[in-house]
């Protein structure tokens, strides 16, 4: 039956379990009393959603509180071995992979370092197999109690009917690459546990929001800088963030010419291939045979030295210029659209740090209208390097919550058609 809204009695009742659900991940442990104001339902609602979840064995009873003057109210808490995801995060250094139960505690985790420059597709679907295998086996786990697999890659992933999440990484030499379709091309996991890919600055972005410092913001931009620059916008109209190639905003015409091919990128200035190769460029002491993560960490402490050390010059300059490129692409963020928190995260913008934030504050404010610059606070992500790979986990989470809390149901076998040819025969000629 649907109601006048067009909605059924099973739409009602999934929303009213995703509401309960999301109280007590995000509140909990709560009461049915308590439940009551924080989902908007009546208390009746609450005592059957309960009672249905409890017997699905996603909520549990966490012990009892005093009311006032009546008997104690009993506590209730989802239960986190009630469902398990793997996040994957496909970087540029390394792929990671991490299995967690229904609050994101860590179960296991693989990682697959990645040669410079190697993208090649083969391997990194091999990796994320093999990495999936590892954390399940780790864990003792069956892949068929995966709730899914969240995946975060570089690039932009258009979602296909026919072939599922393709992605093209112009970066990284990815030209329409049916990644759901590798993946699922002799995989160990049952065609009921579904794939979420999705760019990593989303990936990163939802797990800020949902946990670091987006929460309780209505609007945010998440930055990304690792070997390249992404970004994750958030609004009250994009709840779960669109990823936005702030990478690839044209900062300087006729500039230095990107990994994407075109002149004059953001990233051609601040991803970190980039900020290493400009300090070599200068005349900077680059160390040999060292990968990206090293070599920058080499960078800011020559920029940034002991005291009553001399500072590698070419490295400080590289530094302070491309603080100012960034508060610039920053300012466009201000600008277009207006928010309430910027964070930086990725493991290059989490090496750069605190020391880097107050010279991007200034020129962000300096490049940008005062009244939204005014408005908006820049700082660095709270959830460490692991962000990506947590984010990509939180997909399938998400997709489970906005279900009500049931598993995703197989897609229905086409029909025999059997039937045709049946009808076919005794059809009179």
């Amino acid at each position: 039956m649907a109601a006048r809204n067009g909605r059924t009695v099973r739409d009602l009742r999934r929303g009213n379990r995703t509401a309960v659900l999301r109280r007590l991940y995000f509140d909990g442990p709560l009461s049915r009393f308590e439940l009551g104001p924080a989902t908007g339902l009546s208390s009746g609602s609450v005592s059957n959603v309960v009672a249905e979840l409890i017997g699905d064995g996603l909520v549990e009873e966490a012990g009892s509180v005093d009311s006032d003057g009546g008997r104690p109210r009993i506590l209730l808490q989802v239960v986190p071995a009630s469902g398990h995801m793997i996040g994957v995060d496909v970087g540029e250094t390394r792929v990671r992979i991490g299995l967690y139960d229904l609050t994101l505690t860590e179960l296991a985790h693989a990682e697959r370092p990645l040669a410079q420059q190697r993208y090649e597709v083969d391997g990194i679907v091999g990796h994320i197999r093999d990495g999936i295998d590892e954390v399940l086996a780790g864990a003792g786990l069956g892949p068929e109690r995966l709730l899914g697999v969240g995946i975060g890659v570089p690039g932009i992933v258009e979602h296909t009917p026919r072939l599922g999440a393709v992605v093209h990484g112009q970066t990284i030499g990815w030209d329409a690459v049916p990644l759901e379709r590798l993946l699922r091309d002799g995989s160990q996991l049952p065609d009921t546990v579904p794939y979420f890919i999705d760019n990593g600055a989303k990936t990163l972005g939802q797990a800020e929001m949902w946990f670091g410092g987006g929460r309780g913001a209505d609007s945010a931009v998440v930055v990304l800088f690792g070997s390249g620059v992404g970004a994750c916008l958030v609004t009250p109209e994009v709840e779960h963030g669109r990823a936005v190639e702030w990478g690839h905003l044209t900062v300087r015409v006729r500039g230095r010419r990107c990994r994407c091919g075109a002149l004059g990128c953001l990233e051609a200035y601040a991803g970190a291939e980039a900020l290493v190769d400009r300090w070599r460029e200068e005349g900077g002491s680059v160390p040999e045979g060292v990968d990206e993560e090293t070599a920058l960490a080499a960078m800011l402490a020559g920029a940034y030295p002991p005291e009553g050390t001399a500072a590698d010059p070419a490295a400080l300059a590289v530094l302070e210029e491309t603080a100012e490129y960034v508060g610039a692409g920053l300012s466009d963020l201000i600008n277009l659209f207006q928010p309430e928190r910027i964070l930086i995260g990725g493991w290059a913008g989490l090496q750069l740090g605190a020391r880097f934030l107050p010279a991007v504050r200034h020129h962000a404010a300096s490049y940008a209208l005062r009244h939204p610059a005014g408005k908006v606070t820049v700082d660095l992500g709270r959830l460490g390097p692991d962000a990506v790979t947590v984010g990509a986990a939180i997909l399938p989470l998400a997709d489970f919550f906005a279900c009500g809390g049931r598993r995703a149901e197989p897609a229905p076998a086409a029909p025999s058609q059997s039937w045709r040819t049946a009808l076919a025969q005794r059809v009179p000629r």
